[in-house]
């Protein structure tokens, strides 16, 4: 499954930067676990994470059930492009 794709169609709509969003997936620490991270902009990763983590819950919720159906267990994880 192309999780990028599913992330970027779920997320693109909310934030004001989507071609400065940044996904990496890598492997977990089992067979099954796929970790992804995504780094945006401070005011995009806030919009992202929404009011009390319910915007970020959605999206993990959203992506896990894409996961299911590959016998995976999706953990998303949000970070902010440091300011030099």
């Amino acid at each position: 499954m192309d999780y990028e794709k599913v992330i970027h169609t779920l997320i693109d709509p909310i934030i004001d930067a989507p071609e400065s969003v940044l996904i990496r997936i890598s492997e977990g620490s089992s067979d099954k676990d796929i970790n992804i991270l995504i780094v945006a902009e401070k005011e995009d990763t806030s919009r992202l994470i929404g009011r009390g983590g319910s915007i970020a819950n959605a999206l993990r919720e959203m992506v896990s059930v894409a996961g299911k159906t590959e016998n995976k267990r999706v953990h998303l994880k949000f970070e902010s492009f440091e300011e030099e």
